[in-house]
């Protein structure tokens, strides 16, 4: 029973690859909104969470207006769509949608280029979502920062999503690895950023408007992080602006800013629609971006602070280089 809810999930939900289907894992905790419901174990998503012993899928159909914080260590999947939240506290971390950290400190952001103290933690090692649409609602150009995902100390990978906001959607934070594919994300502002290491493949990132760069990262120092290799790539994918947006123009968006003098930021043969400026990069302060360039746009004026990677260069950027090993938290059999 559980294996048919989890088909008519996979099959429901809004802007899936019809491909992701293939995959449909075994041994789920079935939820529903429907409180009359007799085959559900439960009937909120962060109720779920909490219970969890050994088991790690939870399937949800439906929309769910809630928020979800994950603090265990143990593996966890989940198959769900649709959330949405905001709130605006003293740290920026307290507006996600999605929290994954061992602790309410692991999660937080801090200010500027160093960002919140540096935490001796270790969170969830192997967090995988498939089919889920996550959106932080709240948002509109009259909010600035309101996050989707806040992702510390942990290891997480994202199949066949969508991510939606306006500034700051996505956060890999510190001492954080995460992977996204076959998904497209929503933002304006800044709206890629973070301390850890994500690599985007097969990805649409959508934009709204433009607003600083689509990416500002904050790079970690090798003391901190001896031989890391942290940095936003996006690689195979698509950067346009938002079909549902007819006020962005040719030549308006920036490819990125840094935050600090160690941000790495590389596209990877990414199609890039007219609205990308020709000089890509914005000053903030010194990062090392890099490009292989893709089809469109045009990237014959680009400013000194940005690279246009040679074939062999852009060899040496691949999953298992980035995260220094091949890593087992990934799922390489989901189809795109």
């Amino acid at each position: 029973m559980y294996f048919a809810v989890a088909a008519l999930l996979l099959t429901s939900a809004n802007g899936l690859s019809p491909r992701s289907i293939a995959w449909i894992p075994l041994g789920l905790i079935y939820i529903s909104q429907d409180p009359e419901d007799k085959f559900a174990r439960f009937h909120s998503v962060q109720d779920a969470i909490k219970s969890l012993g050994e088991a790690t899928n939870l399937v949800a159909a439906g929309e769910y207006h809630e928020t979800m914080n994950i603090t265990r260590t143990g593996p966890l999947t989940l198959l769900i769509w649709n959330s949405n939240f905001v709130h605006i506290g003293m740290d920026d971390a307290t507006s996600a949608v999605l929290t994954i950290a061992p602790s309410f400190n692991a999660s937080l952001i801090g200010a500027g280029p160093t960002g919140a103290p540096l935490q001796p933690l270790s969170g969830n090692t192997d967090f995988k979502a498939y089919n889920i649409d996550f959106q932080n609602r709240a948002a509109n150009f009259s909010i600035s920062q309101a996050l989707v995902t806040d992702i510390s100390y942990a290891n997480a990978s994202f199949y066949g999503r969508s991510f939606a906001s306006y500034q700051d959607t996505w956060y890999t934070g510190r001492n954080a690895s995460t992977y996204v594919v076959d998904s497209i994300i929503y933002g304006q502002t800044d709206y890629l950023f973070g301390f850890g290491t994500v690599w985007f493949q097969n990805v649409v990132l959508a934009n709204r408007a433009c607003g600083g760069g689509i990416v500002a990262w904050k790079g970690t120092n090798q003391t901190d992080a001896p031989g890391n290799r942290y940095g936003a790539y996006i690689s195979n994918s698509q950067n346009n602006k938002d079909a549902n947006v007819a006020t962005i123009t040719t030549g308006q968006c920036f490819l990125g800013r840094p935050w600090n003098d160690l941000a790495t930021t590389v596209y990877l043969n990414t199609f890039m629609d007219d609205s990308i400026r020709p000089e890509g990069w914005t000053p903030f302060n010194n990062d090392r971006p890099g490009e292989f360039p893709g089809p469109g746009g045009n990237a014959s004026t680009r400013v000194p602070i940005g690279h246009l990677l040679t074939a062999q260069e852009a060899e040496k950027f691949t999953v298992d280089k980035v995260f220094l090993g091949r890593p087992t938290w990934i799922d390489f059999e989901y189809l795109f």
